[in-house]
């Protein structure tokens, strides 16, 4: 029952926002679709305060899970839509993936 292609996930971390300019653009590029996470920085010089409260930028992690074939031209994508320059703020880093289940449909359409 194991899927014997390699995958990597794909993590985006941008901005609040800018999550479907970055789907978009990972579709663009050959992704089947991905999941959107809300998550604040804690990065050092990211802090701000309001009348002495802190204030920590929100962020969207934005999760695919690729094949290795096209790992680089949706991480290109996303870098070139939301890249760290612009307002997306963004960075993308890819993690391999040792075993999936579960995506057969995704890998072999005629399997129901």
């Amino acid at each position: 029952m194991e899927n014997k292609i390699n995958y990597s996930l794909i993590v985006a971390i941008l901005n609040r926002g800018f999550s479907d300019v970055a789907m978009s653009a990972a579709r663009s590029a050959g992704a089947k679709g991905g999941t959107v996470i809300s998550a604040k920085s804690s990065g050092l010089h990211e802090e701000q305060t309001f009348f002495g409260i802190s204030i920590l930028p929100e962020k969207e992690l934005v999760l695919i899970l690729s094949n290795e074939e096209t790992k680089p031209a949706i991480m290109r994508a996303i870098i070139k839509h939301v890249g760290i320059e612009s307002e997306g703020g963004g960075i993308v880093f890819s993690l391999p993936v040792t075993d999936v289940e579960g995506i057969s449909r995704l890998t072999n359409p005629e399997e129901k």
